[in-house]
């Protein structure tokens, strides 16, 4: 009975971890952004991607690609950029994944920011790759590069400040 209240304390944990962290991300991307009139597509500058690798970092990659898939999937879906939730939803899904796979088991600012570099190649690939299939253009992705770039550099800074410390909060509090 023990074992089964363990197990189910821990998936409420991860539930409600992972809803915060989705909810952090979507108000991050949603408020705190700048469009930008280079990119093909209007581009977009925004601080989503911190809480997601916060999120990421902490509590796993479980937790990095829920939040990052469904927190700027929704993002795009409830603000009228719907044909890119599909991409959006797999592309910072798959960025969340990593940075939480590399940083479970190797901690440290180091690991941190390699987590953070895989990511951002993650991220231009794979925006490039959905912008050659939404435009049928292989050059004008190109111009969405260094807002991309932008985006995840600010990510990084903010991040890598923060993160270790916040890290040990959470396991202080036992929540990480």
């Amino acid at each position: 009975m023990s074992s089964n209240n363990s197990k189910l304390n821990n998936n409420i944990k991860f539930i409600t971890i992972t809803a915060v962290f989705i909810a952090l991300t979507y108000v991050f991307t949603a408020l705190v952004n700048i469009r930008l009139p280079i990119a093909a597509n209007g581009g977009l500058v925004h601080l989503g991607n911190v809480p997601l690798f916060i999120g990421a970092i902490i509590f796993g990659k479980k937790t990095g690609a829920i939040a990052g898939g469904v927190g700027m999937g929704l993002f795009d879906l409830l603000s009228g950029w719907t044909a890119w939730a599909p991409f959006t939803f797999i592309i910072v899904a798959l960025m969340g994944f990593a940075v939480g796979a590399i940083t479970e088991k190797h901690h440290g600012i180091g690991f941190d920011a390699l987590a953070i570099g895989v990511a951002c190649i993650i991220k231009v690939v794979g925006y490039y790759i959905a912008e050659v299939i939404l435009f049928g253009n292989w050059l004008a992705p190109v111009t969405s590069i260094p807002g991309n770039l932008v985006q995840i550099g600010v990510a990084a800074v903010i991040v890598l400040i923060v993160v270790e410390k916040l890290r040990a909060v959470a396991l202080k509090t036992a929540i990480a």
